[in-house]
Formats: C-alpha cells, sequence, structure tokens
C-alpha cells in the first residue's frame, strides 16, 4: 500500500518535510523529526497519567499489555530502536498513534510505564501490516525480537488489541492529516528534550537468536 497520505496535495508538503514524513531530495538523514516528537507526547502522557493516579490514589488496571515493573529502556530509545531494525515508514508511527488512541478510547486505560512498550510495538507493527510494502520482509517473530518480548506474547498482544479496537485499522486521509498538524503544533509549543540521534545498540543477526534476545528489555 505504500506510505500513507504523504502525496496528499490538501496539506502542505512543508508539514510532512518538516516532519520527515517526505524525503527531501530522495534522502533520508538520521532519525526522521516525528520520532522525537512522538517520543515526547507519550513520555509527557506517561507522566501525567501517573501523577494522577498517584494524587487520586488509583491503581492502574492491569492487561496483557503490563509488565510487572517499567522497562529500563526510555520510550525514546525504545521507539528508534524499532524505527532502525523495523525498516518501516516513518508514516508508521504517526498511524501508531492514532491506533493507541483508538486502544484508549475503547478501554478507558491510560498509558503508563507498564504497558507503553507493548502498545508502542504492537501498535507499530499493527501499522507497518496494514499499511507498507516492507512489512513482507519481517514477520511477527522478527518484529518480537525487536520489540524485546517472544514471538507468543505478540501474538497474543496482536489479538487483544484488534478485539479491542474492533479491527478497525483503516485511518483516512484526513485523520492522518489532521494527526501531523496536532504534532508540528505541539512540536512547536513544547521545546524537544535533545537525545543522540542513534537507536540503542542491538545485534542484527537475529536470524541466528532465539526469542530469548531481547527478553529483558520489557519486563514481565
Amino acid at each position: 500500500m505504500g506510505t500513507l497520505a504523504v502525496d496528499s496535495e490538501e496539506i502542505s508538503s512543508d508539514v510532512y518535510l518538516s516532519l520527515g514524513l517526505k524525503e527531501k531530495d530522495k534522502r533520508m538523514v538520521g532519525f526522521p523529526r516525528v520520532l522525537s516528537i512522538i517520543s515526547s507526547l507519550v513520555e509527557r502522557s506517561v507522566q501525567r497519567n501517573e501523577m494522577v493516579m498517584e494524587a487520586k490514589h488509583m491503581k492502574d488496571e492491569v492487561t496483557v499489555f503490563h509488565g510487572l515493573r517499567a522497562p529500563t529502556l526510555s520510550v525514546a530509545k525504545y521507539v528508534d530502536r524499532i524505527f532502525k531494525y523495523s525498516g518501516c515508514s516513518p508514516s508508521c508511527f504517526v498511524v501508531s498513534q492514532i491506533y493507541v488512541d483508538r486502544f484508549l478510547q475503547c478501554t478507558e486505560l491510560m498509558l503508563t510505564s507498564l504497558n507503553v512498550h507493548r502498545l508502542l510495538i504492537t501498535t507499530i507493527m499493527l501499522a507497518a501490516k496494514f499499511m507498507d510494502d516492507a512489512y513482507v520482509f519481517f514477520n511477527n517473530a522478527y518484529y518480537a525480537k525487536v520489540g524485546g518480548v517472544s514471538t507468543c506474547e505478540l501474538n497474543r498482544l496482536e489479538m487483544n488489541f484488534l478485539f479491542s479496537i474492533d479491527f478497525r485499522l483503516q485511518v483516512s486521509v484526513d485523520t492522518f492529516q489532521r494527526y501531523c498538524l496536532q504534532l508540528e503544533m505541539e512540536a512547536a509549543e513544547a521545546p524537544q528534550i535533545e537525545r543522540p540521534m542513534r537507536a540503542c545498540r542491538i545485534k542484527q543477526s537475529w536470524s541466528n537468536k532465539d526469542d530469548s534476545t531481547c527478553a529483558s528489555t520489557i519486563a514481565r
């Protein structure tokens, strides 16, 4: 299906170029800016939610997306890692946020440090499946290793997510454009935290390793 909406004439191409969703001169240098923006928004959402829950003495509803403890890998590094090794387009990360919002609306859950990593790897994988031709080269087992979970667990997360949103994976051009504009506005209003432009170090020879290679990345 290719990258969603990046050739649309209804929105300025400057926004796509700014977010890194559209390559300038047919080349992309480093990590797309949209990764940093999304990571920052997600991290702030997690911090805000956990502060509210602590203040109101609320208990987090435990789901299959929850671990026993928060991963040591930050959201920013986790997002960079997925982008570097998944081969999916930057647009997948925008679609991932649309999927996460749909999931949260359907389940009334809150993003926390215990569930955010599993939701990210699940939604990014689903976005790549739905809209990227490149997904044919990477299956669930590969994404599981990139995400630091077992294949069985990722399969379970995928099915739980799909049923939770009633398999609503279609994203309209208007919705995609609206999210892009919101991301650009958020970036303009809130300064981004500077971070090294490299993903965390992991071995590329995934096919020679079993599912336990990255199992420590996300706490059980």
